[in-house]
């Protein structure tokens, strides 16, 4: 019986901030998709890897993208970047949070993030900040990348909330807005949903679980 669920949370708790990286390359005049492709290239060890495990600060992270952009002939801060990163929350999954956790439901977070920012949602303002940290309070266990050095999608991070909370891995459900994030989770024995929409997230979730469609 699948009684664990597993979220990431940006680009599933809240907006992607693909969506905001896409309006600013459109307001710049830059490639689409330029900065997912500066984040795919060199994946381990590039600016983004190392930011996401706090091996380099806000700072060093500023200079080693811009560094990469410009090797692909483009001119674009990290900082800039980063800026865009704190996506909004999205209501329709809080109360699912607050169905699952009602209904006996354990739950856990795994977050790629950046030591920037306000909190694990990495905002940019104190209110945004506290909204974040009042939806993580709903988590039995939360993972930042940033804190424990390593970043999805290795293996070691998925055990590690197993292990946490206790759980084996065909217990749990795992929902990311990453493809190349839930294939580690899948491998594992997790029923692995890659999130496209809200909606649709939500709606395989209820079918994982064996729940009524609406339910949350």
């Amino acid at each position: 019986m699948r009684d664990t669920v597993i979220f990431d949370f940006g680009g599933v708790i809240t907006s992607s901030p693909f969506e905001a990286f896409a309006r600013m390359e459109r307001e710049r005049g830059l490639p689409e998709n330029l900065i997912r492709r500066i984040n795919a290239t060199d994946p381990d060890t590039n600016a983004w890897a190392r930011f996401e495990r706090a091996e380099i600060d806000a700072a060093g992270f500023d200079a080693a993208f811009a560094a990469e952009a410009r090797a692909l002939g483009h001119e674009l801060r990290g900082d800039d970047v980063l800026a865009l990163l704190a996506g909004d929350i999205r209501p329709r999954m809080v109360h699912a949070l607050d169905w699952l956790k009602h209904n006996g439901y354990h739950l856990g977070c795994i977050t790629n993030n950046v030591p920037a920012g306000e909190g694990a949602g990495m905002s940019r303002n104190a209110e945004k900040a506290a909204q974040v940290a009042e939806v993580l309070e709903r988590f039995d266990h939360v993972i930042e990348s940033s804190k424990v050095g390593l970043r999805k999608p290795d293996p070691k991070i998925y055990r590690m909330m197993l292990d946490t909370l206790g759980k084996a891995a065909d217990q749990c459900v795992y929902l990311d807005d990453l493809g190349i994030n839930c294939k580690p989770a899948a491998a594992l024995g997790m029923a692995a949903i890659k999130v496209e929409s809200e909606g649709q997230a939500l709606d395989d979730l209820a079918r994982a679980l064996g729940v009524m469609p609406g339910s949350f």
